[in-house]
């Protein structure tokens, strides 16, 4: 009975991608296709009863099963080709891979197979989408991905994972962990932030601009708000930007170490909420919907600000160390508040890490937090020198909300 049930399998599985090839080549005339609904739910079969087969006479039978199912897909495709169809070779893929995993159902790996499938058949749907995308990817983007693999895939698993120098505060394979989240995130929301466009508006820049940069964002509306009248509506992008921040430290953090979670979540929680009621009435209450273009943020994936924040890290990771051996708990504090005035996440990484180990986690939690809202008064401060007038005098209560919010946070930990 089990492997009826898992024959069944494979054969919803050969139906489901048939499906969707049978979708994307509805326009096609009967008879023009390599393999129809069909043909690919008697693949995913056909891949079951081999693999069935295969258990009981030997391996060396379903590869040569598979080999004759390949042979028989290559000769249908050259038979078309020589037609001067116009083909390519996915729909050939997608049946070797139907009875690949139609073979993977019948031997009881079930969640491969099923796992597989909707992954085959996300994949194949997303051809328009990949297009799009790829289209509007320039040649320094996809370097940028050039490196993010190398950084990550290469240069990572090589490292030593040991302390070294004083108190043991430097571990190259921690760093350089923290230095690859860290950009793989801003590369990601900057990406989101070039495919949706800048020309949707102010709140969707401030969101993705936030993701990759919200000090960075902050200073680009600010310097915007000086030739454009529109100070309110860049005053909501802005606060949007900011409150990004604090879910993005929430993240990165509970990454490192998921222990920081139960702690950060009710103040990093209250400070977004609060604030982000205030930015959508500001929004609503803004007239106007400016032109933004030209404001995507530069691509933040670049080797040399890698190797710079990698540095920043190995010595915020030394300075803690060094306060709390001095100073204990108040060392960390003071760490905090000066770090955060130039940047939130090397300080968090690093507490983040440093909590998994010698440090308690409630000090963390509350250094992480005080770090971010330092970070924020910083960018208040970006706002009302650089912007003044009207996206000053909005963004002030926004300002004002995340901070009250931020010290009652701090209770709540």
């Amino acid at each position: 009975m089990e492997e009826l049930v898992d024959l069944g399998i494979a054969l919803a599985i050969g139906l489901l991608i048939g499906i969707e090839r049978g979708w994307e080549e509805r326009a096609a005339q009967e008879g023009s296709r390599i393999a129809g609904i069909r043909t690919f739910g008697l693949l995913g079969l056909l891949g079951g009863l081999w693999g069935l087969l295969a258990a009981a006479m030997g391996e060396l039978l379903l590869a040569s099963a598979f080999l004759a199912v390949t042979a028989v897909l290559i000769t249908a495709y050259l038979r078309d080709r020589r037609a001067d169809r116009n083909l390519g070779i996915t729909t050939l893929v997608a049946a070797l891979l139907t009875f690949v995993l139609g073979a993977f159902a019948a031997r009881g790996q079930t969640y491969i197979a099923v796992t597989g499938a909707v992954a085959s058949i996300t994949l194949l749907s997303l051809k328009p989408v990949l297009h799009r995308w790829l289209f509007k990817l320039e040649p320094g983007e996809f370097f940028a991905i050039l490196k993010l693999l190398l950084i990550s895939v290469v240069l990572l698993p090589v490292l030593p994972d040991q302390g070294y120098g004083p108190w043991g505060a430097f571990n190259p394979y921690q760093v350089w962990w923290l230095v690859v989240l860290i950009a793989g995130l801003s590369f990601i929301g900057y990406l989101a932030m070039k495919l949706v466009g800048t020309e949707r508006g102010i709140l969707l820049t401030g969101l993705f601009g936030g993701v990759v940069s919200s000090t960075a964002t902050t200073l680009t509306f600010s310097r915007l708000a000086r030739h454009l009248s529109v100070g309110r509506v860049l005053s909501a992008g802005a606060l949007v930007a900011s409150i990004t921040m604090f879910p993005r430290v929430l993240i990165i953090t509970s990454v490192v170490n998921a222990q920081l979670f139960a702690y950060l979540l009710a103040p990093m929680a209250l400070i977004t909420l609060v604030a982000t009621g205030y930015a959508v009435w500001l929004w609503r209450n803004s007239v106007g919907n400016p032109d933004t273009g030209g404001m995507l943020l530069k691509n933040p994936l670049q080797l040399k600000s890698a190797l710079l924040f990698g540095a920043l890290l190995a010595v915020i990771m030394l300075l803690a160390e060094a306060f709390r051996a001095w100073l204990g708990d108040r060392g960390i504090y003071l760490l905090a508040v000066v770090s955060g005035l130039a940047d939130v996440d090397a300080i968090s990484l690093s507490l983040a890490h440093m909590a998994r180990t010698d440090l308690a986690v409630e000090v963390a939690a509350r250094a992480i937090l005080v770090a971010a809202l330092v970070n924020t008064l910083v960018k208040g401060l970006l706002v009302f020198f650089i912007a003044g007038g009207a996206m000053a005098r909005s963004f002030a209560p926004g300002l004002v909300l995340m901070l009250l919010a931020g010290v009652a946070g701090l209770f709540l930990i």
